[in-house]
């Protein structure tokens, strides 16, 4: 293999390399925009959860027994 072949080959690995990095990039970037939602979603689940138990405890006295029993 002459020196011009190498450094055509090494060239050609190193585009595809780089391109290989960009496809990388964009998905990190994809995946992070996801968790990011996904965190906020759970927050708001979150919220919603506390809000319903303070509001179900509020309807009733501690440690009353329900009705049922």
């Amino acid at each position: 293999m002459n020196p011009e072949d190498r450094i055509i080959n090494i060239e050609t690995k190193i585009a595809h390399q780089e391109d290989l990095l960009d496809e990388l990039n964009k998905l990190v970037y994809r995946q992070q925009q996801k968790i990011d939602q996904l965190e906020t979603l759970c927050a708001a689940l979150a919220r919603m959860v506390k809000d319903a138990r303070e509001s179900s405890e509020q309807g009733q006295a501690p440690h009353e027994r329900p009705p049922h029993y």
